[in-house]
């Protein structure tokens, strides 16, 4: 039973072996399990009946028989019960073998009965199934969850966070091109007007600062130059600027609640105070909008002025000026790697409470100083506008034409049939041909630079009855000595409609309005000559202001000039 280590029925099983296996004559030898003959289990479950072999019958015992005699036959006998014994124990061990392995089949069936019964195969497939349902209901219940909490956390951030995360949402930008509107001079002045009230804070504190700087109040000034140096030396300038900076933001708050605190830096400097508004005539509106373009055409070209020096300076225009400004970059570069940054605030400090509260006084009371050793101010005025290089283009271009016609060098480059001063007169042409023949005059009279093109006006010769002679339209030009009017309805060479006077024959020349029932103060001028009886009226002039500054500038130029050469004149 050796072979059945774990069966639980091993001692009973032995204990019928035991009685089997020595129920006859015990033998040594017992045959071997593997030599037993292989049965299936309907032939082990069958009563097997051991027949022992037959004796052999007297006939053939006889036939055996040894004629020898008897003795012989006796041998023989035994020798067949012997054999028959063998047999019948070997047949007796078989059936032993039989009997184990039906036992060993039955346990073994039982064992397996009760395994299966304990086991309940089906029952555990069907809960296998119950607990797979179940781990199914699980998962999706799971996920359910799952879903639920994103979701939910998802709608969270959104209401939380989707606005700002909104904001990241990358997109083509359109171009959206605003509607211009149409010009109207009722806009034109509120928009001066908006712009004077939100530059009136700056220009405040810019009036404050000036005087500050020009020591109107000596013990104000004296008393902010101490105030400042001390912060600088101790590196407080910054908390400083902080500090007023949110005083002054305190002090505006208090006036938005309806607090009447009238303070500036500088006792003495205060608003201008604005006239009040009146009912204005239609002539007065007229003046306004004329006086409110005025201003905005010199504020747009001081801020051109600005920008195109600013431009300049960079361009390397002038080489001179920008060559300083990249000296000093480097010398500021290096200083900023070689020196602490704190001792260069505190160099920087004491240098601007200087330079703003003592340099800029002295260069302020002493012009002649600040055109000498200012170079900040030197730098600014020196640095040319589009226009200024337009203009030292020209002359540039007519100094290097005037030498080069002064020594004949042109005279042999010109073309046959052109005398050389119809080439030098190109220059200065007008409409119907050459300057100084239209208006007979010597080659050396030309317009001034002012005045290249003209001004279109209207010549309004009071002394004429005659409609064709009374005005007449045309361009007026002046030049050193003479102020020309040529007129655009001349059909031939002659000169006859054209006017040329004598700046020395002058006797008034004034700002001149035509029409007085139309606003404003007019767009024309009046001089008045020896030869005239009413004075002559260029009228319809456009740039009517230039005009007269230009010709009026010449008018004194050439009655200096001759009052010092000639006394008596």
């Amino acid at each position: 039973c050796d072979f059945l280590p774990f069966c639980p029925y091993r001692d009973a099983i032995r204990h019928r072996l035991d009685k089997i296996r020595f129920r006859g004559q015990r033998t040594d030898v017992f045959l071997d399990l593997g030599d037993s003959p292989n049965t299936s289990d309907t032939e082990c479950s069958e009563e097997i009946l051991m027949k022992p072999r037959p004796s052999l019958e007297i006939k053939d015992t006889e036939e055996l028989q040894d004629p020898a005699g008897p003795g012989t036959l006796t041998m023989a006998a035994v020798t067949i019960q012997d054999y028959q014994r063998a047999e019948t124990d070997r047949l007796n061990d078989l059936k032993g073998h039989l009997e184990i392995a039906l036992l060993e089949k039955h346990f073994l069936q039982e064992e397996l009965r009760k395994l299966r019964e304990e086991t309940n195969v089906d029952t555990l497939k069907q809960e296998l199934e119950k607990e797979r349902s179940k781990r199914l209901d699980l998962e999706q219940k799971l996920n359910l969850e799952k879903e639920t909490m994103y979701s939910w956390l998802q709608a969270w951030l959104y209401n939380r966070f989707g606005a700002y995360i909104g904001d990241f949402h990358f997109q083509t930008e359109e171009n959206i091109v605003e509607p211009e509107e149409p010009l109207s001079a009722k806009r034109l002045t509120e928009n001066m007007r908006r712009l004077k009230r939100g530059a009136k804070p700056v220009i405040n504190f810019k009036r404050n600062l000036f005087a500050l700087s020009s020591w109107q109040s000596v013990y104000t000034s004296a008393f902010a130059f101490i105030i400042y140096m001390n912060a600088a030396w101790h590196g407080w300038a910054i908390p400083m600027f902080i500090f007023l900076a949110i005083l002054r933001l305190s002090l505006n708050y208090l006036i938005s609640r309806g607090w009447r605190i009238q303070w500036s830096i500088v006792p003495g400097v205060s608003e201008p105070v604005e006239p009040p508004k009146e009912d204005l005539t239609v002539s007065e509106k007229f003046q306004l909008v004329l006086d409110v373009a005025q201003k905005a055409q010199n504020l747009f070209g001081k801020m051109a002025d600005v920008l195109e020096k600013i431009k300049n300076l960079f361009m390397w225009v002038h080489p001179e000026i920008t060559q300083k400004l990249y000296v000093g970059l480097w010398v500021a570069l290096i200083c900023s790697c070689l020196i602490p940054y704190k001792l260069m605030g505190f160099m920087i400090g004491l240098y601007a409470g200087i330079k703003f509260f003592i340099i800029d006084f002295m260069f302020r009371s002493c012009p002649k100083l600040r055109d000498k050793y200012d170079t900040p101010h030197i730098i600014w005025t020196s640095l040319p506008t589009d226009p200024q290089l337009k203009e030292r283009g020209g002359a540039t271009l007519s100094r290097r034409i005037h030498p080069a016609v002064a020594h004949g060098s042109l005279g042999t480059a010109l073309p046959c049939g052109i005398s050389l001063e119809e080439q030098t007169g190109r220059a200065y042409n007008t409409k119907k041909g050459a300057f100084h023949e239209v208006f007979n005059l010597s080659g050396d009279e030309r317009p001034l630079t002012v005045c290249e093109n003209g001004w279109r006006c209207c010549l309004i010769n009071r002394d004429r009855k005659s409609p064709t002679d009374y005005i007449r339209n045309g361009v007026l030009f002046v030049t050193e000595n003479y102020l020309c009017f040529e007129s655009s309805s001349c059909r031939s060479n002659s000169s006859k409609k054209n006017k040329v006077i004598k700046l020395i024959d002058i006797t008034d020349i004034q700002k001149y309005k035509v029409l007085s029932v139309l606003p404003g103060s007019g767009m024309g001028i009046s001089i008045a000559t020896p030869s005239t009886q009413k004075p002559l009226v260029f009228g319809a002039m456009i740039h009517r202001d230039e005009a007269f500054d230009a010709i009026f500038t010449q008018y004194t130029k050439k009655v200096t000039m001759t009052t010092a050469t000639n006394p008596e004149t």
